[in-house]
């Protein structure tokens, strides 16, 4: 794949962007929660849409004889995540997919079902029609009593819900490029976000409509475990009986 505009929005994304995310020891901190909370112990898992891992990684960590699957449709994104998971490679798979295309089941299906499914701010890129399709397929892989957490970028109901998640994601990105040595202005770092070129890939859902369409899908226990203005963890478990 040649670099080109996508690729150094990628760079930029896993070295800027990712690292800046409000709140991102609490959040991962809630999310192994309620894993443990829902699972006795974890054989298998995927991090969908992984960027740079962080998610499984944290899994890994928790669960010494857990194995993951990162998927990802980037290929830096994925490069990424392999080389923070140098030490884990007997424990982990790599795939390029696009989960935005009911195909990408088919590169894990073989693995019959898995005890956790994440992902981490990926699915809202989707239309809405697709998010319900491909959280009905995260369903089927599951075992049943398996886990579905979602942490990702929702709608706000407001304005007021919109602008308050703008100023914490700048002023988060400012704090962040200051640790780095950075020398832009919080001016300089709120034009690049208002003005950023990926800004009209989110299509971003509302959370409650979304758990809506999990439960209607069969999970259970159907909740939002952490929300900061646009920034929501919510999933559920798979119900002990198949549908």
């Amino acid at each position: 794949m040649k670099f080109g505009r996508k690729q150094n929005f990628q760079k930029l994304f896993l070295e800027g962007v990712r690292g800046a995310i409000p709140l991102a020891v609490e959040q991962i901190d809630i999310l192994l929660r309620v894993i443990q909370l829902t699972q006795i112990k974890v054989d298998k898992f995927i991090d969908l849409g992984c960027g740079n891992g962080i998610l499984g990684k944290s899994i890994l960590q928790q669960y010494p004889t857990a194995k993951g699957i990162f998927i990802d449709i980037s290929e830096a994104m994925l490069q990424a995540a392999q080389d923070s998971l140098t030490s884990e490679e007997e424990r982990v798979r790599f795939i390029l997919q696009d989960f935005g295309k009911k195909e990408w089941v088919n590169s894990v299906i073989q693995e019959s079902t898995f005890d956790v499914i994440v992902s981490g701010f990926a699915i809202h890129h989707l239309p809405d029609t697709r998010k319900k399709e491909l959280y009905q397929e995260i369903y089927q892989l599951l075992k049943p009593g398996g886990v579905f957490l979602n942490l990702e970028h929702v709608a706000s109901h407001s304005k007021l819900g919109e602008e308050a998640f703008d100023r914490l994601f700048v002023d988060a990105l400012y704090a962040f490029h200051q640790q780095q040595g950075a020398k832009q202005s919080r001016e300089e770092i709120a034009r690049q976000y208002y003005s950023r070129s990926d800004k009209n890939a989110n299509i971003l859902a509302l959370l409650e409509i979304q758990c809506k369409w999990l439960r209607e899908i069969g999970f259970v226990d159907v909740d939002c475990f952490m929300k900061v203005f646009e920034i929501a963890l919510f999933g559920g478990v798979k119900g002990t009986e198949m549908r």
